[in-house]
């Protein structure tokens, strides 16, 4: 508690659930935390600082039965 109406928590990684508690606890100020995934939902939403791109992905599985075969 102090004089800040809100509080605001970004990490590149993720917060805890007792993090997430704490920041949700009755009586606290309120704090907004943006974890990993949201900070980079948003990055690229306003394209800042990234670029997206679509790529294709090839998918390689084994042949167990080729690889008994021989």
């Amino acid at each position: 508690m102090g004089r800040a109406d809100k509080g605001l928590l970004i990490t590149t990684g993720n917060f805890t659930k007792d993090a997430v508690k704490e920041a949700t606890r009755d009586g606290a100020s309120a704090i907004d935390l943006i974890d990993g995934d949201q900070l980079l939902d948003k990055l690229k939403e306003l394209s800042l600082g990234v670029k997206t791109e679509k790529i294709e992905v090839e998918k390689v599985t084994i042949d167990r039965d080729w690889l008994l075969s021989i």
